[in-house]
């Protein structure tokens, strides 16, 4: 019974230093890991430093489409409005033509001592298709400053 009692106490005894064997090797294995893989350290780093940077250039495409898309509608305006400036000009110079060879006419008959009203008549349409045309321009113009002010002025009311 003695012998039974040397051997259950050598045996736990034994289990105790392999139990403590054991704790120590794994606390040592945790505080020895980081060091035996530096490697895996740096890679975790670079792998968040590449999700930040790859978050990063994701808003910056998202900001870069956005102002893209604002100044292509902002060029479409702006083409629309100097095709309008274009017709009005063309319409302008046409008309100022047409008032010129009027008044040469006007001009021929007057040192001719010719009075003719109907040359009177197509020069006063003309310089009143001129005014018109002058009035379309300005018009225009005034659109396109209004378009212009319109945002600020909605601006200036949401910030008051």
């Amino acid at each position: 019974m003695q012998e039974m009692a040397e051997l259950e106490r050598r045996i736990t005894a034994a289990l105790e230093r392999i139990g403590a064997g054991l704790e120590g090797l794994t606390s040592v294995a945790a505080l020895a890991e980081p060091a035996e893989n530096p490697l895996q350290a740096e890679l975790d780093d670079e792998k968040m430093a590449n999700a930040q940077l790859t978050e990063r250039l994701r808003a910056v495409k998202e900001r870069d489409a956005a102002t893209i898309a604002r100044l292509e509608a902002q060029v479409e305006k702006m083409t629309r409005q100097l095709d309008a400036q274009g017709l009005e000009l063309q319409r302008m110079r046409k008309t100022t033509i047409q008032l010129r060879e009027h008044l040469r006419s006007l001009r021929t008959a007057q040192s001719e001592n010719v009075a003719e009203p109907h040359l009177v008549n197509k020069t006063m349409l003309a310089e009143l298709e001129a005014l018109r045309a002058t009035r379309q321009s300005e018009m225009a113009e005034m659109d396109e400053i209004l378009s212009e002010l319109t945002p600020l002025i909605e601006e200036a009311r949401a910030d008051a």
